[in-house]
């Protein structure tokens, strides 16, 4: 007898097309079976011998959470450099390393969250470390060079499946799952929608993640735009995760829904197709699903189809493929390639902003001096994997120059704490054996679970106590760190300690505050952020309570200035090392307050600055500063530049490296040149460098060199829907160096408010001294296309664009003019399509909120006050005879022609409490031919829709 073999699956049948392996597998799944899968930790089905899987594994500049890994540049220092091969490469190292990491450790996910495409509109915003550049096109571009990276290029299978984050128009983390962005749909589709797109399209995206927040009053995770936007965009099957505890939001904060089943269901129709809620515990979120199942909220083909996308990820990832998946078997990890990569991409972050005199690149005998809070230091950020590698500027400069050649101050004040109840000072314990513990070692799919750190002593009090290093980063936020390099504190036991490598965590527990006592004159109450209690004195140790606050004296043993102004006179060239920490005054779940450098280290500047005029600025950081650099002869940026960060930098100084790395973003003057925060009308607000009209500090694009560099031959040539542009760069100075030549376009007499000039095109190259090359570039017409809101579409217009190329979005080296043909912008046709309130040309004191919880959008005075709209060029043909407004609630819409007299008032007969009970008042009212309407709305009333009639 011959035994017989279990046939395969056809769903493990590599030879099948993909989709009718999906539908295979996705019909022996049972209900519950696919409703599990719904969340973001599907549990295995043993049945059929598919494992379990996990959507989301962080991957912004590296492997992060799940322990030591190759950390790259923050992302906005990857799109500092301008140079989407690099990011290319990153993505595959960073995929490449996430692949090896899951052989060892099936925690790792392949469904990488990464890379964030959110534009970097507001330089206050806490999360700008995470977004590549302000502007949509560089911003697609590094974007799709890292998913690219992340995919990999076989045509079938892919070494990871990125999910673009945060959609959409997501830029305040100041109570971020509550507040509204107002997107006018001008700036939707040529700013906001722009960079997701072009990703996508791009071919090389699994998904996409909504954001906290609402957009036009409608919650991103029940999004139309999903829908009738994002899976428009391409034929594959687009996975949607949902952002951590958002569905709850809905309910919860958001208070969108009444109940969790409807939000659950909406969010679900909407789009999303994982929930990640509740952790690692998924019956909450698949028992709503199944509530809402049996509601009749939701259809079993409606969960089908959200099963089939995230199969389809799984399946593209070689899940059930494992003898033909050709990235089954990698296990490259912290190479020699990959650190070498990790240092040339910090390299090619710095960006310098200023150089007078040539006082860089320091000579090989410089005696230098490095002074400053960050000048030791290599800091992580949220999405940073462990250090396997640390090199801090200081160590970089050893390692260059020679340790005989450079000082060092940190400029921390040297204090004790003494207790005003005792006499007695703090003091911090020995703590023999103890282990150098680096927090997230070890990894953790959660690391706002890790806690703090008990095995060690309280801090007590004697007679002596403890010198203490203290930073002040800003806005009164401290930090103290004990001789021995930990800083103090808090675990869950509530007492302090000397226990963290470096501040962090999801709540960060290092950071302190002062605040005056008001029964003594010196005293200060010592309040510990992360819990917001304050600290005490107890025969038990030094810890944090509700009562009994300590009196503190803080005694400056040394200020901080002191050691700088010594040894910065000794030496030949001063370089400050000033910036901030990635978790304190600037993150995830805090906005920054405003652009000044923290006193602390402005004191430090000065002070260097005063003992040596050769003294340079080196800003280590996530975000723009606004700094004075009239007396500083050089001043360079980078973002916080992973494992190799102090090494690049000291390179570049040296000059073995020319920095060649370009802002990504609008270095503002004053915050007197920053819109709101929560004012998301870039053209309206003449926002970013598109539209911004003030002088910059240091323009977007802008970044010098050790070399210089002569632009020549600018010739433009239209045809075939195209314009093919290029011209010659030369290196004319005396070092090889890169160049990163930009190409800007803009219209010279619009019929609407245009950018003053948009990028287009840019390229990095290397040039040695005397080379040249000729850049090409061929741009499609669609360039020069604006989103034309009186026919709701894309539109060419006819006329003169000036082609610009240069050196950053100011410094413009050629110029040229192309006719372009195209169709004149035709009246609006109100008598046939009316107005949608959301399609103004202009508006004041209004809002965009959503016209129904599904779809569509209204506008209603800010804080229910009044508001005004403008529509231009609205033909009213031969006439119209009366005028219909669609609103909900009360108050009264007034029609005039512009710079006319109110020609009619319209009022709701009954005002509707629900805001989407919409009546339709209608009133009599003449006019004809072409004009300009200006709409006044008053009271809290949302208006849908005007129509006309005769």
């Amino acid at each position: 007898m011959t035994a017989q073999t279990t046939p395969t699956p056809p769903f493990r049948d590599p030879q099948l097309p993909l989709a009718k392996r999906i539908d295979d597998l996705l019909q022996r799944l049972t209900l519950d079976e696919r409703i599990a899968f719904l969340h973001q930790f599907a549990p295995a089905v043993d049945r059929l011998g598919v494992a379990a899987f996990r959507t989301g594994q962080e991957a912004l500049h590296g492997v992060a959470w799940m322990g030591p890994a190759t950390v790259f540049p923050q992302a906005v220092g990857l799109g500092a450099t301008w140079n989407d091969d690099l990011v290319r490469r990153v993505g595959e190292t960073v995929s490449t390393e996430v692949r090896a990491m899951r052989a060892r450790d099936d925690r790792v996910g392949l469904n990488v969250w990464s890379p964030t495409v959110n534009l970097l509109r507001h330089p206050l915003w806490g999360r700008n470390e995470e977004g590549y550049s302000e502007d949509p096109k560089l911003t697609s571009a590094i974007a799709t060079a890292y998913t690219r990276g992340l995919r990999g290029d076989h045509p079938t299978y892919w070494r990871t499946a990125p999910v673009l984050k945060h959609w959409l128009a997501h830029n305040n983390e100041t109570d971020r799952s509550t507040t509204s962005s107002s997107v006018r749909p001008r700036v939707l589709h040529e700013y906001d929608l722009r960079a997701f797109r072009e990703t996508v399209e791009a071919g090389a995206v699994a998904g996409v993640m909504p954001a906290y927040n609402l957009v036009n009053g409608r919650p991103n995770h029940v999004s139309p735009y999903l829908a009738e936007q994002l899976r428009r965009w391409t034929e594959e099957p687009l996975l949607v995760c949902s952002d951590a505890g958002a569905p709850s939001n809905l309910v919860d904060s958001e208070h969108y829904f009444d109940t969790h089943e409807e939000a659950t269901a909406a969010s679900l129709r909407a789009g999303v197709d994982s929930f990640t809620d509740h952790g690692t515990e998924s019956a909450t979120m698949t028992g709503r699903i199944q509530g809402a199942l049996d509601k009749g909220l939701l259809t079993e083909d409606d969960i089908d189809e959200a099963v089939r996308r995230q199969l389809s990820v799984r399946f593209r990832l070689g899940e059930f493929d494992a003898d033909t998946d050709p990235y089954a078997g990698l296990t490259d990890f912290d190479t020699p390639a990959h650190r070498t990569l990790a240092r040339e991409a910090a390299e090619q972050a710095v960006v310098l902003l200023k150089n007078e005199g040539d006082l860089l690149p320091l000579a090989a005998d410089t005696r230098i001096a490095v002074v400053g809070l960050l000048a030791d230091e290599c800091k992580l950020d949220w999405y940073s994997g462990t250090l396997l590698h640390r090199s801090t500027p200081l160590e970089g400069l050893y390692d260059r120059f020679g340790a005989e050649r450079v000082t060092f101050a940190e400029g921390v004040d040297r204090v004790r704490l003494r207790a005003l109840s005792t006499g007695a000072f703090v003091s911090v314990p020995e703590a023999a054996g103890a282990d150098d513990e680096v927090r997230g070692a070890e990894g953790a799919l959660d690391p706002a679970l890790l806690a703090g750190r008990t095995d060690l002593p309280p801090l007590t009090t004697d007679a002596d106590g403890t010198e203490l290093a203290l930073a002040d980063w800003g806005g009164g936020v401290l930090t103290f760190r004990a001789p021995d390099g930990r800083y103090l504190s808090v675990a869950e036991d509530g007492y302090l300690r000397a226990s963290a490598d470096q501040p962090g965590g999801w709540i960060v527990q290092e950071t302190f505050s002062l605040e005056p006592s008001g029964s003594h004159g010196n005293g200060h109450l010592l309040k510990h952020t992360g819990t917001g209690r304050y600290v005490t004195v107890g025969a038990d140790g030094v810890k944090v309570a509700d009562e009994n606050p300590e009196i503190f004296e803080i005694m400056v043993i040394q200020p901080g200035e002191e050691a700088v102004t010594r040894v910065a006179a000794e030496a030949d060239v001063v370089l400050v090392v000033a910036g901030n920490d990635p978790h304190i005054n600037g993150r995830e779940t805090e906005d920054r307050t405003g652009l000044a450098l923290p006193a602390h280290q402005e004191r430090l500047l000065r002070a260097a600055r005063a003992a040596n005029p050769n003294t340079a600025l080196v800003l280590v950081s996530a975000y723009p500063y606004a700094v004075d650099p009239a007396d500083l002869p050089a001043v360079l940026w980078t973002a916080h530049g992973g494992q190799a960060a102090g090494t690049a930098l000291a390179r570049v100084l040296a000059g073995d490296v020319s920095p060649a790395g370009r802002l990504p973003q609008t270095w503002y003057a004053a915050d007197a040149d920053l819109p709101d925060l929560l004012d998301y009308d870039v053209i309206g607000g003449r926002q970013t460098y598109l539209y911004f009209e003030g002088t910059p500090l240091f323009p977007f694009g802008h970044g010098l060199s050790y070399a210089e560099f002569a632009y020549e031959n600018l010739v433009a040539h239209p045809g075939d829907g195209a314009l093919t542009v290029s011209f010659t760069v030369t290196n004319t100075g005396a070092v090889t160096a890169d160049e990163v030549a930009q190409l800007y376009v803009r219209a010279v007499d619009p019929s609407v408010p245009r950018p003053r000039r948009e990028l287009v095109g840019h390229r990095r190259v290397a040039l040695a001294p005397g080379a040249s090359t000729e850049l090409t570039f061929r741009l499609p017409l669609s360039v020069l296309e604006f989103w034309d809101v009186a026919h709701g579409t894309w539109h060419l217009e006819p006329g003169a664009y000036e082609l610009l190329a240069g050196a950053s979005s100011e410094d413009i080296r050629l110029r040229t003019t192309v006719a372009v043909e195209g169709e004149p912008v035709a009246p609006r046709p109100v008598v046939t399509h009316g107005l949608d309130a959301a399609d103004f040309d202009e508006q004041r004191g209004t809002e965009i909120v959503d016209r129904t919880k599904v779809s569509g959008d209204a506008v209603t005075p800010t804080d229910g006050g009044s508001g005004e709209l403008i529509f231009r060029n609205c033909d009213f043909g031969a006439g119209i005879t009366s005028v219909e407004v669609e609103v909900s609630g009360s108050g009264t819409v007034e029609f005039s022609l512009v710079d006319g007299p109110v020609l009619a008032t319209l009022t709701p007969e009954r005002p509707t409490g629900d805001p989407y009970a919409y009546t339709t008042p209608r009133t009599d009212v003449s006019a004809a031919g072409v004009h300009d309407v200006h709409l006044r709305l008053r009271g809290p009333l949302r208006l849908a829709h005007v129509g006309f009639s005769g």
